[in-house]
């Protein structure tokens, strides 16, 4: 089982725990897409949703997400957050509205699950938010840019 931090030595699931690993400065950037119609890329840019500001509402819903990646993960550890960034994107072609989530804390673990869990509620948000005119959206990839911080150090994805 070496390497799986999250078995103990017969091979259960358990918390790792990190009460002794020194605080350091952690920081995780994710991003993910969801892919719709022009018609609704047009009503969100314009304004023109029945249920209101599409936008804030999915910043705040992907803010909300990281702060409760503990509650969602089983696995994950409860991180007090220093910040978290939201960026929304329209995309032309194929429309499309691209979100990031940059998470970041000095803590003892990393925030990957806090930035990748931000966007997974900020897209369902922006789905609940458009669902009306377009069931059809698709959302994903979900997928980790950045991390830095920690024993590991920093580490970026490939360009895709």
């Amino acid at each position: 089982m070496d390497g799986l931090t999250h078995l103990d030595p017969d091979g259960r699931v358990r918390m790792v725990d990190v009460g002794e690993k020194p605080l350091t400065r952690r920081v995780a950037v994710a991003e993910g897409r969801i892919r719709m119609r022009r018609a609704t890329l047009d009503a969100i840019r314009a304004g023109e949703v029945e249920k209101g500001e599409a936008l804030a509402v999915a910043r705040l819903a992907a803010i909300q997400g990281a702060k409760a990646a503990s509650a969602l993960i089983p696995l994950c550890h409860p991180i007090p957050l220093d910040a978290v960034d939201v960026d929304l994107e329209a995309e032309a072609s194929p429309p499309a509205y691209r979100l990031s989530v940059r998470a970041s804390a000095e803590w003892r673990t990393g925030v990957e699950m806090e930035a990748m869990a931000g966007v997974a509620a900020g897209l369902l948000a922006l789905y609940d938010m458009c669902k009306a005119i377009d069931r059809g959206m698709a959302l994903g990839p979900i997928r980790l840019l950045e991390k830095r911080g920690g024993r590991s150090g920093a580490w970026t994805a490939d360009a895709k």
